[in-house]
């Protein structure tokens, strides 16, 4: 099974080779039919400590590093 890749942007860098990357998605609301933006944030592995806030960066499904961090920064896209 393909791992998932997710888009988002570093809201916070002050952990030691982790970041957390908050990730953007557009959802129709059933009743009204409009357009609604929901975010979650997620931790995610950067060994080099290299992404810094504001960076957009996509992450990546891996193995359970941690309690909570199950993904990893694979390239930094802007």
């Amino acid at each position: 099974m393909p791992k998932r890749i997710l888009q988002g942007v570093v809201v916070s860098d002050k952990m030691d080779k982790t970041v957390t990357v908050k990730v953007e998605r557009r959802v129709m609301h059933p009743l009204y039919k409009k357009f609604i933006k929901r975010s979650k944030k997620y931790a995610a592995h950067d060994e080099d400590n290299k992404c810094k806030v504001g960076d957009e960066v996509q992450i990546r499904e891996c193995r359970p590093i941690s309690k909570r961090k199950t993904w990893e920064v694979i390239s930094e896209a802007g």
